[in-house]
Protein backbone atom coordinates (compact mmCIF):
# COMPACT_ATOMS: atom_id res chain seq x y z
CA UNK A 1 0.00 0.00 0.00
CA UNK A 2 1.46 3.32 -1.05
CA UNK A 3 2.15 5.67 1.87
CA UNK A 4 0.16 9.11 1.18
CA UNK A 5 3.67 10.89 0.49
CA UNK A 6 4.36 8.75 -2.07
CA UNK A 7 0.59 9.52 -3.49
CA UNK A 8 1.58 13.09 -3.40
CA UNK A 9 4.68 12.49 -5.16
CA UNK A 10 3.06 10.82 -7.85
CA UNK A 11 0.56 13.11 -8.59
CA UNK A 12 2.78 15.45 -8.59
CA UNK A 13 5.15 13.73 -11.21
CA UNK A 14 1.83 13.10 -13.02
CA UNK A 15 1.07 17.09 -13.06
CA UNK A 16 4.77 17.58 -14.04
CA UNK A 17 4.63 14.88 -17.13
CA UNK A 18 0.69 15.91 -18.19
CA UNK A 19 2.14 19.68 -18.34
CA UNK A 20 5.56 18.72 -20.67
CA UNK A 21 3.30 16.52 -22.87
CA UNK A 22 0.93 19.62 -22.90
CA UNK A 23 4.35 21.55 -24.51
CA UNK A 24 4.98 18.63 -27.46
CA UNK A 25 7.32 16.75 -25.28
CA UNK A 26 6.20 13.41 -26.62
CA UNK A 27 8.54 10.94 -23.98
CA UNK A 28 6.25 12.78 -21.32
CA UNK A 29 3.20 11.09 -22.95
CA UNK A 30 4.71 8.05 -23.43
CA UNK A 31 5.39 8.10 -19.55
CA UNK A 32 1.84 8.62 -19.34
CA UNK A 33 0.57 5.57 -21.42
CA UNK A 34 3.77 3.06 -19.57
CA UNK A 35 1.80 4.14 -16.28
CA UNK A 36 -1.66 3.57 -17.84
CA UNK A 37 -1.74 1.51 -20.05
CA UNK A 38 -1.84 -2.03 -17.64
CA UNK A 39 -4.64 -0.67 -15.72
CA UNK A 40 -6.64 0.54 -19.06
CA UNK A 41 -6.06 -2.45 -20.94
CA UNK A 42 -7.43 -4.91 -17.67
CA UNK A 43 -10.49 -2.59 -17.39
CA UNK A 44 -11.67 -3.18 -21.02
CA UNK A 45 -11.09 -6.65 -21.00
CA UNK A 46 -13.26 -7.26 -18.07
CA UNK A 47 -16.03 -4.96 -20.31
CA UNK A 48 -15.69 -6.19 -23.63
CA UNK A 49 -14.28 -10.05 -22.47
CA UNK A 50 -12.06 -9.86 -26.08
CA UNK A 51 -8.68 -8.89 -25.55
CA UNK A 52 -7.93 -8.09 -29.29
CA UNK A 53 -10.92 -5.30 -28.69
CA UNK A 54 -9.37 -3.96 -25.22
CA UNK A 55 -6.09 -3.69 -26.82
CA UNK A 56 -8.04 -1.64 -29.91
CA UNK A 57 -9.87 0.77 -28.00
CA UNK A 58 -6.70 0.75 -25.30
CA UNK A 59 -5.01 2.59 -28.08
CA UNK A 60 -7.42 4.26 -29.61
CA UNK A 61 -7.73 6.18 -26.31
CA UNK A 62 -4.49 7.22 -26.17
CA UNK A 63 -4.48 8.49 -29.20
CA UNK A 64 -7.82 10.60 -28.62
CA UNK A 65 -5.94 11.49 -25.36
CA UNK A 66 -2.97 12.77 -27.37
CA UNK A 67 -4.77 14.63 -29.42
CA UNK A 68 -7.51 16.15 -27.01
CA UNK A 69 -4.37 16.71 -24.46
CA UNK A 70 -4.60 20.36 -24.62
CA UNK A 71 -8.17 20.59 -23.98
CA UNK A 72 -6.90 18.46 -20.52
CA UNK A 73 -7.51 20.93 -17.64
CA UNK A 74 -4.43 21.45 -15.03
CA UNK A 75 -5.35 19.98 -11.86
CA UNK A 76 -8.04 17.33 -13.06
CA UNK A 77 -7.91 14.19 -12.59
CA UNK A 78 -6.02 12.66 -15.25
CA UNK A 79 -6.86 8.68 -14.81
CA UNK A 80 -10.70 9.99 -14.84
CA UNK A 81 -10.28 11.61 -17.88
CA UNK A 82 -8.63 9.01 -19.67
CA UNK A 83 -10.78 6.52 -18.49
CA UNK A 84 -14.10 7.99 -19.65
CA UNK A 85 -12.16 8.72 -23.10
CA UNK A 86 -11.83 4.95 -23.32
CA UNK A 87 -15.40 4.50 -22.05
CA UNK A 88 -16.70 6.73 -24.34
CA UNK A 89 -14.14 4.96 -27.08
CA UNK A 90 -16.01 0.97 -26.26
CA UNK A 91 -19.54 2.32 -26.44
CA UNK A 92 -18.94 3.91 -29.84
CA UNK A 93 -17.47 0.57 -31.49
CA UNK A 94 -20.31 -1.43 -29.47
CA UNK A 95 -22.66 0.85 -31.43
CA UNK A 96 -20.87 0.68 -34.59
CA UNK A 97 -20.26 -3.29 -34.50
CA UNK A 98 -24.23 -3.44 -33.56
CA UNK A 99 -25.10 -1.82 -36.92
CA UNK A 100 -22.76 -3.51 -38.96
CA UNK A 101 -24.50 -6.71 -37.66
CA UNK A 102 -27.67 -5.47 -39.25
CA UNK A 103 -26.08 -4.34 -42.78
CA UNK A 104 -26.98 -6.42 -45.68
CA UNK A 105 -23.48 -6.98 -47.78
CA UNK A 106 -23.76 -5.28 -50.89
CA UNK A 107 -23.87 -8.19 -52.78
CA UNK A 108 -27.09 -10.14 -51.45
CA UNK A 109 -30.10 -8.55 -52.85
CA UNK A 110 -33.30 -7.51 -50.81
CA UNK A 111 -36.54 -9.23 -51.52
CA UNK A 112 -37.76 -8.83 -55.14
CA UNK A 113 -34.15 -6.77 -56.20
CA UNK A 114 -32.87 -7.74 -59.10
CA UNK A 115 -29.53 -6.04 -60.54
CA UNK A 116 -31.09 -3.15 -61.77
CA UNK A 117 -32.67 -2.36 -58.40
CA UNK A 118 -29.61 -2.91 -56.82
CA UNK A 119 -27.48 -0.33 -59.15
CA UNK A 120 -29.94 2.23 -58.84
CA UNK A 121 -29.57 1.56 -55.15
CA UNK A 122 -26.02 1.54 -54.84
CA UNK A 123 -26.31 5.24 -57.32
CA UNK A 124 -28.29 6.75 -54.56
CA UNK A 125 -25.97 5.90 -51.95
CA UNK A 126 -23.26 7.63 -53.67
CA UNK A 127 -25.83 10.43 -54.56
CA UNK A 128 -26.34 10.60 -50.75
CA UNK A 129 -22.76 9.91 -49.53
CA UNK A 130 -21.75 13.40 -51.63
CA UNK A 131 -24.60 15.46 -50.85
CA UNK A 132 -23.68 15.00 -47.15
CA UNK A 133 -19.80 15.38 -48.14
CA UNK A 134 -21.00 19.28 -49.14
CA UNK A 135 -22.84 19.93 -46.31
CA UNK A 136 -21.33 22.81 -44.00
CA UNK A 137 -19.10 21.44 -41.31
CA UNK A 138 -21.43 22.56 -38.59
CA UNK A 139 -24.70 20.56 -40.61
CA UNK A 140 -22.79 17.62 -41.41
CA UNK A 141 -21.38 16.82 -37.82
CA UNK A 142 -24.63 17.17 -36.09
CA UNK A 143 -26.03 15.29 -38.57
CA UNK A 144 -23.86 11.96 -39.25
CA UNK A 145 -23.77 11.71 -35.23
CA UNK A 146 -27.42 11.80 -35.38
CA UNK A 147 -27.88 9.14 -38.37
CA UNK A 148 -24.47 7.06 -38.26
CA UNK A 149 -23.96 7.13 -34.36
CA UNK A 150 -27.92 7.37 -33.04
CA UNK A 151 -26.94 9.61 -30.81
CA UNK A 152 -29.59 11.88 -28.91
CA UNK A 153 -29.81 15.48 -29.93
CA UNK A 154 -28.71 15.66 -25.48
CA UNK A 155 -25.71 13.78 -26.56
CA UNK A 156 -25.09 15.68 -29.73
CA UNK A 157 -25.14 18.99 -27.95
CA UNK A 158 -22.49 17.09 -25.36
CA UNK A 159 -20.17 16.31 -27.97
CA UNK A 160 -20.55 19.45 -29.92
CA UNK A 161 -20.68 21.81 -27.71
CA UNK A 162 -24.01 23.34 -28.22
CA UNK A 163 -27.10 23.65 -26.95
CA UNK A 164 -29.96 20.71 -27.15
CA UNK A 165 -32.18 22.82 -29.26
CA UNK A 166 -28.98 24.08 -31.42
CA UNK A 167 -28.03 20.32 -31.87
CA UNK A 168 -31.91 20.04 -33.03
CA UNK A 169 -31.88 23.11 -35.30
CA UNK A 170 -28.21 21.71 -37.15
CA UNK A 171 -29.71 18.32 -37.84
CA UNK A 172 -33.00 19.45 -38.73
CA UNK A 173 -31.02 21.97 -41.30
CA UNK A 174 -28.95 19.42 -42.19
CA UNK A 175 -32.07 17.69 -43.54
CA UNK A 176 -33.20 20.61 -45.20
CA UNK A 177 -30.24 21.08 -46.89
CA UNK A 178 -30.22 17.39 -48.15
CA UNK A 179 -33.61 16.99 -49.31
CA UNK A 180 -33.08 20.30 -51.62
CA UNK A 181 -29.87 18.37 -53.15
CA UNK A 182 -31.62 15.47 -53.25
CA UNK A 183 -35.45 15.75 -54.09
CA UNK A 184 -34.91 16.64 -57.63
CA UNK A 185 -31.87 14.45 -58.77
CA UNK A 186 -34.25 11.39 -57.59
CA UNK A 187 -37.57 12.81 -59.61
CA UNK A 188 -35.34 12.96 -62.43
CA UNK A 189 -34.40 9.27 -61.99
CA UNK A 190 -37.34 7.81 -62.06
CA UNK A 191 -39.15 5.69 -65.11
Amino acid sequence: MALPEDNGRLLSEEHSLIAAAQQGDRQAFALLVERYWDRLYRWLYHLSHDRHNAEDVAQETFLKAFRGLNRFRAGSNFKAWLYRIAHNSLANQRRAAARARLVLPDDVPADGEGPAEQAISREALQLLARAVARLPAEFRSAFLLRAEEGLSFREIADVLGLTEETARWRVFKARQKLLGVLAPQLDTEKP
